[in-house]
């Protein structure tokens, strides 16, 4: 039996990365919460992690998303995962499907949470388990992974109105 090849995660912050400010009483980043997350988890899938940047989504820029292109192409890996804000993934996800079509060879799945995993309420955690476990299945493409589905990157949107991930009518 081979050893299963590891996947790379790149973390970009949104919620899932969020921590409340006390003195100011607003949501801002720290560092990321993924190792934690995986350890309580009990992750046993080989991953590296890299953060690329703490960010709301809704600051994101295109120099941003391009970073995010540039080091999904040079990774080694053939899995990767890339934790994000909501308001912004598919956007996201579109550029990372434009610039590395299927025969690039890699399975690329975005997700995020709702709640920021520092509030002990948050989706984050079974959207990471259900990202990393999609990752290792799919064929090659961009995907999103949240509320234990999954989507093709064109095939999804965010109901605004239930803050729930659900399949693009056309």
């Amino acid at each position: 039996m081979t050893a299963a090849r590891p996947v790379r995660i790149f973390v970009t912050g949104g919620t899932f990365d969020k921590q409340y400010n006390e003195l100011t009483g607003t949501l801002a980043f720290k560092d990321t919460h993924l190792r934690e997350m995986l350890s309580l988890g009990r992750c046993r899938l080989g991953v590296s992690i890299r953060t690329l940047m703490m960010i709301d989504s809704l600051d994101m820029t295109d120099a941003d998303r391009a970073l995010i292109v540039e080091q999904c192409r040079a990774a080694s890996e053939p899995r990767i995962v890339v934790t994000h804000g909501t308001d912004t993934m598919i956007e996201t996800a579109a550029v990372i499907a434009a610039a590395l079509p299927a025969s690039a060879g890699k399975t690329i799945v975005l997700t995020g949470a709702m709640i920021p995993y520092a509030f002990g309420s948050s989706d984050g955690l079974f959207n990471l388990g259900s990202a990393l476990s999609f990752v290792q299945v799919l064929p090659t493409g961009v995907y999103v992974a949240m509320n234990g589905r999954c989507f093709s990157w064109d095939g999804v949107r965010k109901n605004r109105e239930t803050g729930v991930f659900e399949a693009r009518t056309q």
